[in-house]
């Protein structure tokens, strides 16, 4: 076995012993924090988080990380893990079964493979760069659709949206106008994921954190997809814009972001 296929491998053994902790997690009552008015942590956050930081140590003492709730470690390592250890926390703490583990490993600033599970469906997607993208065992590609008057679309709000006029509310708004339909589920690497297999034409959202991406994006680019900024630009992890799509709405999708208020083009 390569260095890759085990570092997939091994990503894969310890997101789906999160997530499957996660489930155990989710049908009992447990501890809801908050770390501002919006934006909830759990208990649950917290036991994964060790779980998947203390295995990934075990495996690659050498290696560093980089993880939501607070945890940094050796920024400068050549290989770093980047990983939301339930994203979708709000879904979470209210009973509404829509979350996921995030996990990436970035070499040298590069994110060179990840996985994304839903530990309530048993969905593992997964990709590696410059060797496709898969859910469970089968290869996935992004959607055909060509029109984004005809595209489904998933977005999510910032947690300072009641502080903050940057706040995605016009954007939610012009494509509203614009697309066929926009859903809100919740867990920004679930919704990267469905880009990349197809359920979702194009996902937009701002505000967002290395952990909530980098897996996602990956497998939405190695899926055939496109991932940009709000104006285009290349990609990055650590730029709170993210922008993905199928590539063939994704200049539409450009155009309606940089709209005013309530517009359709």
């Amino acid at each position: 076995m390569n260095k890759r296929d085990e570092f997939l491998k091994i990503a894969k053994d310890v997101a789906r012993e999160a997530g499957r902790m996660l489930r155990r997690c989710f049908h009992q009552k447990g501890e809801i924090y908050y770390k501002g008015e919006v934006n909830l942590v759990t208990e649950a956050d917290r036991q994964a988080q060790q779980l998947i930081f203390k295995r990934l140590s075990s495996f690659y003492p050498s290696h560093g990380f980089l993880a939501e709730e607070g945890l940094e470690k050796d920024k400068d390592a050549e290989f770093r893990w980047i990983f939301d250890p339930l994203d979708g926390t709000t879904n979470f703490a209210h009973k509404f079964p829509v979350f996921s583990v995030s996990l990436a490993l970035e070499r040298n600033r590069e994110v060179v493979c990840g996985v994304v599970y839903d530990p309530m469906r048993e969905e593992m997607f997964w990709a590696a760069k410059r060797k496709g993208a898969y859910l469970n065992r089968t290869r996935i590609n992004v959607s055909s659709t060509e029109n984004l008057g005809k595209s489904l679309l998933a977005t999510g709000f910032p947690y300072d949206i009641r502080q903050s006029k940057i706040n995605n509310i016009n954007h939610f708004t012009n494509f509203l106008l614009n697309a066929q339909a926009v859903r809100r589920c919740g867990s920004a690497a679930l919704d990267l994921c469905y880009v990349a297999c197809g359920r979702f034409d194009g996902f937009w959202e701002l505000k967002l954190n290395p952990w909530d991406v980098a897996a996602g994006a990956l497998i939405v680019r190695e899926a055939g997809g496109q991932a940009s900024d709000f104006k285009g630009k290349e990609f990055n992890i650590y730029h709170p814009e993210v922008l993905a799509s199928n590539g063939l709405i994704h200049k539409q999708m450009i155009r309606v972001l940089n709209l005013g208020k309530r517009k359709k083009i």
